[in-house]
């Protein structure tokens, strides 16, 4: 067993230098407009996101359950769909890929942290042995990823709209374009939220007979979704834009990582049994 814990810690920390080797090349590659820099960065992500994927599939052969019992698990497997996430986006949407100065260094950082956490083997509890519980936790994991993508963007937009922006902000869409791209990613991130919270619910009622029980975990949840669907509101009904709107998202950002990585630990929350 000892043997197999190593293999996966050594799995993850292949796939942690390769990223580490991605971000540094990439962002120099972007910030100093070294395009042949910038688009060999994407070697070495493949290549981490190939030993990532090892990983993933090598513990779940051994515990017999979805990286989604531990932190370590949890961290790993939003950090992979993160980048999985991008990739997809970047295959219809080539415009996007400067969003890659984000996301390289959030999913590296996600991973890292992962491994610094026991991977012990947790028992699958009774409760987790639904469908409904892997649509569930999938779509929150896709959310982030997309949300990932609208931050980048809106940081994009608070950088480019300095009197002074930049040099490297040139390659970027317009002003416009930035903000657009924030508020469709956003748009995505909402609707998977919403669908992730759905999915929860019939899981909650054929796991504890109810559909909604005010844990902090749901309450957070639903906080967050709303605060991301006023912010969608303002924006297509109030034409709220520039500058407002992206530290208005930014705030919204930063409630759902409350939401997925800190409600979740509360003692009071039937939800802290599944991530100890």
């Amino acid at each position: 067993m000892d043997n197999q814990v190593a293999i996966y810690v050594a799995l993850n920390w292949l796939a942690v230098f390769c990223y580490v080797g991605a971000t540094i090349a990439n962002v120099g590659g972007v910030m100093f407009r070294k395009e042949v820099v910038e688009q060999r960065s994407y070697w070495p992500a493949w290549l981490g996101l190939t030993a990532h994927s090892v990983a993933i599939a090598y513990w779940w052969s051994i515990v017999g359950h979805g990286p989604y019992m531990a932190p370590s698990e949890v961290l790993s497997s939003d950090a992979w769909i993160t980048m999985v996430v991008f990739f997809i986006f970047l295959r219809f949407f080539p415009r996007i890929k400067a969003a890659s100065v984000i996301v390289f260094p959030v999913t590296f950082l996600m991973i890292a942290l992962a491994n610094f956490y026991n991977p012990g083997i947790r028992a699958l509890p009774p409760t987790f042995g639904s469908v409904w519980l892997v649509l569930h936790i999938a779509f929150y994991k896709i959310a982030l990823g997309t949300l990932v993508i609208a931050l980048a963007f809106s940081v994009f937009y608070l950088l480019k709209n300095r009197r002074a922006a930049l040099a490297w902000m040139e390659r970027l869409p317009d002003l416009a374009g930035i903000d657009l791209y924030a508020y469709r990613f956003t748009g995505f991130g909402f609707i998977f939220w919403a669908i992730g919270m759905l999915a929860g619910s019939i899981w909650a009622y054929k796991s504890w007979g109810r559909f909604w029980g005010w844990d902090p975990v749901e309450t957070w949840s639903l906080i967050t979704w709303l605060l991301f669907g006023t912010y969608l509101h303002l924006r297509r009904f109030f034409r709220l834009n520039g500058n407002r709107a992206a530290w208005l998202f930014i705030l919204c950002f930063i409630m759902s990582l409350v939401s997925l990585f800190v409600t979740s630990h509360m003692g009071s929350s039937i939800h802290a049994e599944y991530f100890k």
